[in-house]
């Protein structure tokens, strides 16, 4: 990262006094968007010994209109010195200054007396200090026992969906996506694993070692993600060439290998599927000690609680091994959607969960038929009707700004009530057309974040081709097979509004109730919104 330039204008703060939120240059919950995050180099370093840890993270930004304010997420962060450094051949430099908190908002901003110029790029440097956490979010403290009763401490992010900006100063929404260049300082007798692959370690001193980590693929801030521990591991190579490598606690090594080979299995499935290959080199999966979740889909990382990744021949259910496999095949999925695609903002965030849950069903039944998944499909339907039955449920796709009404969204709605109603319109579509939509839209949207419509677009005048069947698309906009084609797929007659149907599923709560009652030769029905609980329901459509 090399040392602070003299000719930057720089200030420093101990804390989050700042200026205090009175002259604050921004008064919204979400940022501005005319300064973008390009590159993070990011240089942390726990101390695993006082629990706290120290930061310096330079982020190349772009200006798209001129202003004195560059504003960006931190919560909890002690800065000791920012700056903004313009860029080569950028004649607008950054003049006197100022660093500002609003802790309401976990917002700061680094105020310049000149203003920045347009269609330019500039760095922000900002040195950083912290506590490491004591809940399960952010850069968190973990500890476990050994068999002789030794407490060992490690450290371990979970950033989603508003916690990347308790570990480093960033942007700290989806849609703004950008490359990071990881550095991790560690005392040599324990390892450091990120996103992407170590490049080189550089001794700074006997008790300190310094890793380098390769540059990452555009991503979220909430996928990044770091340890220190003394784990120890054991590794595969897909038949894709993707090194997959299981971590855990030195005395729990022997109960990787089951989710070792489930891994290997269903990451092969997932690029055959998509018709995408994953697009990292290797593919981490750790079982952290103290894990809130049961798992966490950082891209190239990804973090488990012991017990949703780690099975024993010899003590484990099968029910464990079926959670296992589950667990291990939905956050492989994420690594396409939600990675790769991800939603524009966390008002979508079934577009990440409701498909990964779904993508267990379709992968899991691939790869370990004998675990018979399709078996406990309905039952997730039926757990999801029991809650969208009550009053106090949401729509799928539901309007959220701060950051405990985006919590509140990780619940059986986006996650359950999602794969069900993806996987009812994959028996609606057929399976060759909602399969050919999918592939469509996250080849058409990598790296880049999608809205609701986006993926209704994407599975609208769909033409498959499967097996020696030939479809086109007419230029009337159908699509059609050929004569002899005996399917009876719903696709061949008409075009399908797909946004128009699935918006009545996604946009509004709950689910109907329908009465069908035959009168003579008459068939009459009557549609209701089922509540429980409720005796008088009003019909919303008769027919």
């Amino acid at each position: 990262m090399g040392p602070w330039p003299a000719d930057v204008a720089w200030c420093a703060s101990d804390g989050q006094g700042g200026g205090g939120s009175a002259q604050f240059p921004w008064d919204k919950v979400r940022l501005p968007r005319h300064v973008v995050p390009l590159h993070y180099h990011l240089l942390i370093h726990p101390n695993l010994t006082t629990l706290t840890f120290t930061g310096t993270v330079d982020i190349d930004v772009a200006v798209a209109q001129p202003t004195k304010a560059v504003v960006l997420h931190g919560k909890r962060l002690r800065v000791t010195g920012a700056a903004i450094e313009a860029g080569a051949g950028n004649p607008c430099a950054a003049r006197d200054v100022r660093l500002l908190w609003h802790p309401p908002r976990e917002q700061l901003a680094l105020l310049s007396a000149e203003p920045l110029c347009a269609g330019h790029n500039y760095t922000l440097r900002i040195q950083y200090s912290a506590n490491l956490s004591d809940s399960f979010h952010g850069f968190y403290k973990s500890t476990y026992r050994t068999q002789e009763g030794e407490l060992r401490v490690l450290a371990s992010t979970h950033f989603e969906p508003t916690s990347a900006r308790m570990a480093f100063p960033c942007f700290d929404e989806p849609a703004f996506k950008a490359r990071f260049s990881i550095k991790i300082r560690r005392e040599p007798n324990h390892l450091a694993l990120s996103n992407m692959p170590l490049v080189k370690s550089v001794n700074i001193a006997s008790w300190l070692v310094e890793d380098h980590f390769d540059t990452s693929v555009k991503m979220s801030t909430y996928l990044v993600a770091f340890i220190v521990s003394d784990f120890k591991s054991i590794s595969k190579i897909t038949n894709h060439g993707v090194k997959i490598s299981i971590y855990t606690v030195p005395e729990k090594i022997n109960q990787a290998h089951y989710a070792l080979d489930a891994a290997v299995k269903l990451l092969d499935f997932y690029e055959d599927y998509f018709s995408i290959p994953y697009p990292l080199p290797k593919q981490d999966l750790a079982a952290i000690p103290d894990f809130q979740s049961g798992a966490m889909e950082n891209w190239g990382l990804t973090t488990y609680r012991e017990s949703a990744l780690l099975y024993d021949p010899e003590k484990s259910s099968a029910s464990s091994r079926l959670w296992i496999t589950m667990t291990i095949a939905h956050e492989l999925a994420h690594q396409w959607f939600g990675n790769l695609v991800t939603m524009e903002w966390w008002n979508d965030l079934w577009l990440n969960e409701g498909f990964a849950k779904f993508m267990e069903l379709l992968s899991v039944n691939v790869t370990h038929p004998e675990l018979r998944v399709e078996d406990y499909f309905l039952r997730r339907c039926f757990d999801a009707m029991e809650v969208d039955a009550l009053n106090s449920s949401h729509p799928v796709s539901t309007p959220v700004e701060d950051p405990a009404q985006i919590l509140e969204m990780f619940d059986e709605v986006s996650y359950e009530k999602g794969s069900c109603i993806l996987n009812m319109l994959r028996d609606f579509l057929t399976a060759d057309v909602f399969k050919s939509g999918l592939v469509q839209y996250l080849q058409k949207y990598s790296y880049q974040n999608t809205k609701n419509e986006d993926l209704w677009d994407s599975l609208t005048n769909i033409c498959p081709t499967v097996g020696t069947e030939k479809s086109e698309l007419q230029g009337d906009g159908f699509c059609r097979r050929n004569q002899q084609s005996s399917s009876n797929a719903h696709w061949t007659k008409e075009t399908l509004d797909v946004k128009a149907m699935m918006d009545t599923w996604t946009l509004q709560k709950g689910f109907p109730l329908v009465t069908v009652t035959v009168r003579g030769k008459n068939v009459h029905l009557q549609q209701e919104h089922y509540k429980k609980g409720v005796d008088s329901l009003s019909p919303t459509e008769n027919g």
